[in-house]
């Protein structure tokens, strides 16, 4: 029997919803990894209030009031029973407090991308309308410095103060993406993962790539930044999909 649950005390529930629908969708795409991976969304305007998923719990069971609201400057946060993932709180609040346009952060070790990751050369070229999407908004990091503790962390915000870089290629680890709201965020992930995906697939035939101009490519990016409600109408429809399905994930 599913256990009630009390909204009274809760806050944020909009975006609560939106956060649980988007674990949900993760977990079905296989965009995750077991109970390790995070998202993270700003509540208040300097960003430094987030909510977060509890700590390794699997995204297929996440519910808007799962959440945890965390600050990000409160140096007591670990030390408490209900205390985040410790590579989360390291990745994410150091990104909360560092980078305040990073308004909702997706971190995951997504097959493709974490290939990606892999490769000497991390970077995607824009041989497709989905990879040129990307062109010159993805940083690579190529420094893995182990988990992503409070110091590792700190090190990655610093490579995302530029607001062109949406998308981190966390080198040897998987792939980190930013945005203004967790339908942005969202969607950037899944067509970052396509996109490798993509890129990957062609590789192995081992045939010569067709790669677009930087002006073709630099002209579809802003193309499909400037397409309307695009972002809004995917985690809709996820969320509608959800729904009918009678799921429990705004609960």
């Amino acid at each position: 029997m599913l256990r009630p649950v009390d909204h009274s005390n809760l806050t944020r529930w909009p975006q609560r919803t939106d956060m649980a629908a988007a674990f949900r969708w993760t977990a079905r795409l296989n965009m995750h990894e077991a109970v390790a991976n995070h998202f993270s969304l700003a509540v208040n305007e300097d960003g430094t209030q987030f909510l977060m998923n509890p700590n390794q719990m699997h995204f297929s069971r996440i519910r808007a009031s799962d959440l945890l609201l965390l600050d990000a400057n409160d140096p007591q946060t670990m030390s408490r029973p209900d205390a985040p993932d410790p590579t989360a709180w390291g990745l994410h609040g150091s990104i909360h407090r560092l980078v305040p346009h990073a308004r909702c952060i997706m971190h995951v070790h997504s097959i493709h991308a974490t290939v990606l990751a892999s490769l000497a050369d991390s970077t995607l070229p824009p041989i497709d309308q989905n990879s040129a999407t990307f062109f010159n908004r993805v940083v690579v990091d190529d420094h893995y410095g182990g988990l992503a503790f409070e110091d590792e962390g700190t090190r990655c915000a610093g490579m995302l103060q530029d607001p062109a870089h949406k998308v981190m290629v966390m080198g040897n680890h998987g792939v980190l993406v930013i945005g203004d709201s967790v339908a942005d965020t969202f969607n950037r992930l899944y067509y970052f993962e396509r996109a490798a995906e993509t890129y990957i697939r062609a590789l192995q035939t081992g045939q010569p790539l067709r790669v677009l101009s930087d002006d073709v490519a630099e002209k579809t990016a802003r193309e499909l930044e400037a397409y309307p409600e695009q972002a809004d109408r995917h985690l809709a429809e996820l969320r509608a999909i959800l729904d009918a399905e009678g799921s429990n994930y705004a609960d």
